[in-house]
């Protein structure tokens, strides 16, 4: 048998993986302003969408002088280089939408770009890592965190929408902080065999799995589906199962090939990869395939989280092997809870791309191509796709019932308790 010492060296914890006790995946005070050197990146990224709208953002970055990543030492410097880096990308690849797509990535914001992904191990597009984790800050530093005291570092086109989209998901990231903390709790209670102590940690996720929801019932307060479809999911679109872009990009003076990256995506948030490993949930074939290809987007040592989580004893084989009812029945509320944050998630998406989708067709077929509304300019291209290049109903509903499909048979009231 092993010894207390040997036990507590072999206690799962989150130290290791860059997750913060406070904020979870969420980068701690992300840095606003990069050494004086990188000011022409940030001048120029501070304005994409203004330089968008008046159709000069990709004259500008052409303009740019090529500059060293040398200077950039610390992990926030890279992580904000990163992000003003893929603002400018994102922007200079579709300012003129899905009718005038460039074929190459100027050297002067390739070459950096790629460097700076290099060193952090991110690809070089904007991902949710980006926009999300480590684009924001707040107005009053020893204020609360909320809507009302947080901003953006930096925008895309699409205003007011634009900084309700990515806050509303940055405190869905927050409320999932608690379930992250009581992780490692579940897991060293199915090494001990403390069936109670996994059944309160799995309690909070619970709790937490359930304040995600509501803080992603906050999109339909904040984000105009208009304004979301019409203007900034272009924004957020990449150069990978992506009729607009059908080869990719070329980043000059990195590869004469063109390369291929998927847009943002929530399937690039580590949560709902970590709630999947916890409790069991399998996705087969293309849903599996997509999720597992978006871990690419993610941190490494996030993706580290997820991919150790995946290797501790299985917390469903020890339910099942337990006769009580309390952690049977704490894990059960757990997997129909994240149930019904992806059902919601189905929700938010049907009123934010099908819905408007539908009205963009009907205009279409109708032919009123002067008709005054943001849905009928929305890239065709992309009308059955989400950003991250999925067909987007049919693999969110898929995700969520192989997530139904975690769930325990119930327990009957004479089952024989297992030795």
């Amino acid at each position: 048998m092993a010894s207390p010492d040997s036990d507590s060296k072999a206690l799962f914890s989150l130290d290791s993986y860059h997750v913060s006790e406070e904020l979870g995946f969420i980068l701690k005070d992300p840095l606003e302003e990069l050494p004086p050197y990188y000011q022409p990146w940030m001048d120029i990224a501070r304005r994409v969408p203004e330089l968008v709208d008046s159709h000069e953002l990709r004259f500008h970055v052409n303009e740019m002088p090529l500059l060293s990543c040398q200077f950039l030492q610390k992990h926030r410097e890279l992580r904000l280089a990163h992000l003003a880096l893929s603002v400018l990308t994102m922007g200079y690849a579709w300012q003129e939408g899905e009718s005038n797509t460039v074929q190459m990535l100027p050297h002067n914001l390739a070459v950096p770009f790629w460097e700076v992904s290099q060193r952090l191990g991110l690809p070089p597009i904007l991902t949710h890592a980006d926009a999300v984790l480590a684009n924001w800050k707040k107005k009053d530093p020893q204020g609360p965190f909320d809507m009302e005291n947080l901003e953006l570092l930096f925008r895309l086109p699409g205003g007011d929408s634009v900084k309700g989209f990515f806050m509303v998901t940055l405190l869905v990231e927050l409320a999932a902080v608690p379930a992250l903390r009581n992780i490692p709790v579940v897991i060293n209670g199915v090494r001990c065999g403390d069936a109670e102590a996994a059944a309160s940690a799995l309690d909070a996720v619970c709790q937490a799995l359930q304040d995600m929801t509501d803080a992603l019932k906050l999109m339909q307060v904040y984000v105009e589906p208009s304004v979301f479809y019409g203007i900034m999911r272009i924004y957020l679109s990449g150069w990978k199962d992506n009729p607009c872009m059908p080869k990719g990009l070329v980043y000059e003076g990195v590869r004469a090939e063109p390369m291929e990256f998927s847009g943002g995506s929530a399937a690039q948030s580590s949560l709902l990869h970590c709630f999947d490993e916890l409790l069991g949930v399998e996705h087969q074939a293309t849903s599996g395939a997509f999720l597992t290809r978006m871990r690419d987007y993610m941190p490494p040592a996030h993706r580290q989280l997820i991919q150790d989580i995946s290797s501790q004893p299985p917390l469903k084989t020890f339910v099942q092997q337990q006769a009580g009812e309390r952690l049977h029945q704490a894990f059960q509320r757990c997997v129909t809870k994240l149930l019904a944050l992806r059902s919601y998630h189905i929700n938010v998406v049907s009123r934010f791309i099908s819905v408007p989708a539908a009205r963009a067709r009907q205009l279409r077929h109708q032919r009123r191509e002067l008709e005054a509304e943001m849905v009928s300019r929305a890239p065709a291209a992309l009308e059955e796709r989400g950003t991250g290049g999925s067909g987007i109903m049919t693999f969110l509903k898929t995700v969520r019932d192989q997530t139904k499909d975690a769930l325990l048979p119930e327990m009957s009231k004479d089952t024989e308790p297992h030795s």
